[in-house]
């Protein structure tokens, strides 16, 4: 028995010291509900935030608060970028209002607006002017201590490296030049993909049809994610974004913007796809085109304003957190002969 002792007081040490040890440092992606708009705060490992998008203005500041909400959740005062997808009222009216409650160290855009009647791009130029703007182009990437940041569209333009065919783009044509989407702003969207270690998380803003075509075939530019938030709120997009080949995906929907019954099939339908999250139940999708109510932030309308939240490893694990029930479920790292999941 005594000869037994120094070594359950060495496996003790081991125990007592790996309990000791700081949990591993997460990259946080908070789902901000702005009713169908977009908000999502980005956390770095190193506690640097970047804010895409900043929802709606109006409705006495109920988007900015929730953005602030989340803000607090995560700790964080100051976000040093505040990234503009594009100019559409859902997207950049709440950034006036948002720069009230939090500072920021620059305002990044695609530049010149195709839409300039806009009144919320106005009050958006006002505001930005008071500190300092930059215009991203693809290929360039955004400092966020811990991240690697890449822009991948930006003002109609994609960016210019290889890709892996994608088998997907077969049969599928481009829309007519003259289409009305593809004269907006959402053709203009600024584009992400956000990596840590091997987590992957991609936003393409509103791109519509079009652009998403350039930027996937023939060859898909982007590679595989992890996580992906539906383009347009999860209106209709084309198959070519199954070479995308997400685990999970996020639709940023509101009660009856977004999440078309086409729109919600086409992404339930995406090979390999584990779970898709949504930050509301789609009234006009029925039980057939939603997801079980336990993977939806806010079932009712008017709602609580809850966020989904996900927290990513360098090892490609991750969770996704639902605000309203708690429901937390694990993702864990799957890892093939080439490194990647």
């Amino acid at each position: 028995m005594c000869a037994a002792q120094p070594f359950l007081r060495v496996v003790w040490a081991l125990v007592l010291g790996a309990a000791s040890l700081p949990a591993a440092k997460t990259l946080d992606i908070y789902f901000i509900d702005t009713e169908g708009g977009q908000a999502t705060l980005v956390v770095s490992p190193n506690g640097q935030a970047m804010l895409i998008d900043a929802g709606y203005t109006g409705f006495s500041g109920r988007d900015a608060d929730r953005v602030w909400e989340a803000a607090k959740a995560a700790h964080v005062k100051h976000v040093e970028f505040l990234l503009a997808t594009h100019y559409h009222s859902d997207h950049i009216g709440g950034v006036p209002n948002v720069t009230q409650r939090l500072t920021f160290g620059a305002f990044l855009d695609h530049g010149p607006n195709i839409e300039p009647s806009n009144r919320d791009f106005r009050a958006y130029e006002a505001t930005v002017a008071k500190g300092t703007r930059k215009t991203v182009k693809p290929g360039e990437t955004i400092p966020l201590k811990g991240l690697e940041i890449t822009v991948l569209t930006a003002a109609g333009e994609t960016i210019a490296r290889g890709g892996d065919a994608n088998p997907f783009c077969a049969g599928i044509a481009p829309k007519p030049a003259d289409d009305a989407l593809e004269k907006t702003e959402n053709s203009q969207s600024v584009g992400v993909e956000v990596q840590y270690g091997k987590f992957r998380f991609l936003d393409l803003g509103d791109l519509t049809w079009n652009k998403e075509l350039a930027l996937l075939c023939p060859q898909n530019r982007v590679g595989k994610v992890d996580l992906y938030l539906t383009t347009h709120h999860g209106a209709e997009s084309s198959k070519a974004i199954y070479a995308l080949a997400p685990r999970v995906a996020i639709m940023n929907n509101g009660p009856k913007k977004g999440g078309t019954p086409e729109g919600w099939k086409v992404i339930e339908g995406s090979p390999g796809l584990e779970d898709l999250w949504q930050l509301h139940f789609a009234v006009a999708g029925g039980k057939e085109a939603n997801v079980p109510d336990t993977f939806i932030a806010n079932i009712d309308d008017p709602c609580n304003g809850r966020y989904i939240k996900v927290s990513a490893q360098a090892d490609g694990s991750f969770t996704v957190f639902n605000s309203r029930n708690k429901y937390t479920k694990n993702y864990g790292p799957q890892i093939n002969a080439d490194g990647r999941r």
